[in-house]
């Protein structure tokens, strides 16, 4: 390569950059090749570049850019510019565009992720609060569902409670009924009556049990036989009480009582009037007749004592 060879390329290329009234800073700035570069280029030493590959290319980018045809430079000066394999030209180009575009690729998918950050944000937000809200519905259902089976518990428990009193309520009452009926009203009549002694029958007297309630008002001696056998004997006490069983085989219930005035005689809950209303307040012996023939038997021996006694 001679001299001048060295010298027309630069002084090509200088002219050209001149004539377009461009500086060196300018021609930097145009090409992004650093200045050291350029003037190396002009002063025609391609060794301070990089590579022979970018000896080329600065000097087609130079003179394309400084309104020079790069490609026909390149061929006008191809002997006396540094060989270089195109395909290792071609290789370090192609690099640095993918690399370029791969640069412009990245920035462009953060760019789009931080556009599209505040949505998916707020969509991740409110599925958070549609899960919470969600599983807030099923505990409230869960414990809804567990107070309904309390209360349903609690329902069946008082219902069975009820129907249990209510049964034992009809049992009760049955069974007071069944008493009831099992001792018929007393109806009592006066046989005989005198100032010590008095007698009574049962009406409508049957095979039952009886209960014999004396209640003194003052202290008085009491004393209960069936048909000859004590069935209860004892001073009692002022506003004291004593119920006294009579049995269904008994006939025939003697009464001896120290003060008739103050002492109230019921049988079955029918009040004795042992004293006809106080005429004869002194009476000591209650005979209470509960069966018919026993009745008439006292009833004919009463009259046939009365008989006699008027003879």
């Amino acid at each position: 390569m001679s001299e001048n060879a060295k010298i027309e390329v630069g002084k090509k290329l200088h002219d050209a950059r001149v004539a377009k009234g461009l500086t060196l800073d300018d021609l930097q700035q145009a090409t992004k090749i650093q200045k050291r570069y350029l003037i190396a280029i002009e002063d025609e030493k391609f060794a301070e570049l990089p590579g022979d590959f970018y000896v080329r290319a600065f000097v087609k980018q130079y003179a394309d850019t400084v309104g020079l045809d790069g490609n026909d430079l390149l061929l006008e000066f191809n002997d006396q510019l540094p060989k270089t394999k195109s395909s290792e030209y071609s290789k370090h180009i192609s690099q640095a565009v993918e690399t370029r575009t791969g640069q412009h690729k990245t920035v462009d998918q953060i760019d789009k992720a931080r556009q599209y950050l505040p949505t998916i944000i707020v969509v991740v937000v409110i599925i958070v609060i549609l899960g919470a809200i969600w599983l807030t519905a099923i505990g409230s259902g869960h414990r809804s569902s567990k107070s309904d089976i309390d209360s349903s518990s609690v329902s069946v428990s008082g219902e069975s409670s009820k129907k249990e009193s209510s049964s034992a309520s009809k049992k009760q009452n049955s069974s007071s009924s069944s008493s009831a009926s099992s001792k018929k009203a007393v109806k009592l009549t006066s046989v005989t009556r005198s100032s010590s002694a008095a007698t009574f029958k049962v009406n409508n007297a049957s095979a039952q049990s009886y209960t014999l309630s004396v209640a003194p008002t003052q202290r008085a001696w009491v004393a209960v036989t069936g048909d000859g056998t004590s069935l209860f004997s004892q001073t009692m006490t002022a506003s004291s009480k004593q119920s006294v069983k009579i049995s269904k085989s008994v006939k025939q219930v003697v009464l001896t009582l120290g003060n008739a005035s103050g002492t109230t005689i019921k049988l079955n809950g029918k009040t004795v009037n042992t004293t006809d209303s106080n005429k004869y307040p002194n009476v000591r012996t209650v005979t209470i007749v509960l069966s018919g023939s026993a009745a008439a038997g006292t009833t004919s021996s009463t009259s046939s004592s009365s008989s006699s006694s008027t003879n």
